[in-house]
């Protein structure tokens, strides 16, 4: 008997893909761990390969979906910033802080500076245009840095290398957002008096009060999760979507009074965890977050992959791919190596915290922000220099960062290969 078949519906097959995204999210972070090789490079194969599909018919662009682009890119990013302050064991503290105040004082606005001035020289851009660029990729990202980062809560995977990345990450991203606004200021101005308002709404009132707005919100919802009757609190829930109300409450919050909601949820975030730093449900807040923030992440990459494939990169021009490389490879290492004179860390924690400032989905965004809120008269070329340098990231920083942290632990005498499970790690910590 012939059994009857048709061709599926478009929503079938969105079904079918999404349960093999899903089981990808959880199995090749543990298949990738001792690879040198990355999540977010399979991710971007795997899109490319999707895209290349005849049957396939969208063809993803940020030039042709600006606002798509930047409102997914914002809300991963907000995602993995929450994780990011979940996930950090140290108490914030001026001088045990002082690798991270290193890098955003010295090797951001050096960094922004210096790109600026190339974006200018090299690729002939007018200097406001230059300058959203430099904001754009000066930023290191707190979304495809996961390898570099600290492990989850008190799992001991927090050496000054990793928790400088991970610090720096989850509050350059927040602080690179008063030069996006000065390049959109510059390029506005006409000539008219913009210095001070720039100043003072867009450096002074919007960071500290995100900070002020995200400590707040923190509190609150510490106080909610951990110290209200115990009948009533929220860690009693077991559930980790806390930590999801906690950043959309946050970010909006923040967003609606005109402050920098990034900033205010990475602050959220450590508010959050100093409430109660060793409480088991932290974990579970922390898993929670970065199960969906693989997941949007995976998607985001997918649909990147998909973009380099039908023509992103066209625009390139000899002189883009020079520039990105310079970024990479000279600007990034040397602006870090300045910060990190003086500091109390062996050549090779220094080299490898210089080395690895990996740019991404912050970058993607801040590009968006900037390109839907000033007249630019070349897009496609700037999303051509930010997607390439994104790739070369993505590729030199997946392939290295494997054997790079496998060295470090080794020289700090931890074996790579006898990992901590979290239950382990949670036994540690109550012991």
């Amino acid at each position: 008997m012939d059994l009857p078949f048709t061709a599926p519906e478009p929503y079938i097959l969105m079904l079918t893909g999404a349960g093999f995204l899903i089981a990808l999210v959880a199995w090749l972070p543990l298949a990738l761990k001792k690879l040198p090789l990355s999540l977010p490079i399979v991710c971007i194969l795997i899109g490319a390969g999707i895209f290349c599909l005849p049957e396939v018919k969208f063809r993803p662009s940020p030039i042709n979906y600006p606002v798509i682009t930047e409102r997914f890119s914002e809300f991963v990013v907000i995602i993995a910033l929450m994780g990011a302050g979940l996930k950090l064991d140290r108490p914030f503290h001026w001088r045990r802080w002082g690798v991270t105040w290193r890098l955003l004082a010295i090797t951001m606005p050096l960094g922004i500076g210096i790109i600026t001035l190339m974006g200018g020289a090299l690729l002939g851009l007018p200097w406001s245009i230059a300058l959203l660029l430099a904001a754009s990729l000066a930023p290191t990202d707190p979304v495809l840095a996961a390898d570099v980062q600290v492990g989850p809560p008190r799992s001991g995977e927090e050496d000054e290398v990793r928790f400088g990345l991970t610090s720096e990450a989850g509050l350059n991203d927040g602080l690179a957002f008063p030069f996006v606004h000065l390049a959109i200021v510059l390029a506005a101005s006409a000539g008219e008096p913009w210095f001070g308002r720039w100043l003072g709404v867009n450096v002074v009132w919007e960071v500290v009060a995100g900070v002020g707005g995200g400590w707040l919100i923190g509190k609150l919802f510490g106080w909610l999760t951990f110290h209200i009757p115990a009948e009533t609190k929220l860690a009693k829930t077991g559930d980790g979507l806390i930590a999801i109300a906690a950043t959309f409450v946050s970010y909006g919050a923040t967003e609606i009074v005109n402050c920098y909601g990034f900033l205010a949820v990475f602050v959220t975030a450590l508010t959050l965890r100093a409430s109660h730093r060793d409480h088991e449900f932290n974990v579970q807040m922390h898993d929670l977050t970065e199960q969906i923030e693989r997941l949007a992440m995976m998607v985001l990459l997918l649909l990147f992959g998909g973009a380099l494939i039908t023509g992103l990169l066209a625009p390139l021009q000899p002189m883009d791919a020079a520039f990105v490389l310079l970024i990479l490879l000279v600007v990034r290492p040397a602006t870090g190596l300045i910060a990190l004179t003086g500091f109390k860390a062996n050549r090779f924690e220094k080299l490898t915290t210089a080395f690895f400032g990996i740019r991404g989905v912050g970058s993607f965004y801040y590009l968006a922000y900037g390109l839907n809120h000033m007249d630019v008269g070349d897009p496609d070329r700037l999303w051509a220099v930010v997607g390439l340098a994104a790739l070369v990231s993505i590729l030199l920083h997946g392939l290295t960062v494997t054997p790079a942290m496998r060295w470090l632990d080794r020289r700090q005498g931890r074996d790579p290969d006898k990992g901590e499970t979290t239950g382990e790690a949670h036994d540690r910590g109550k012991a």
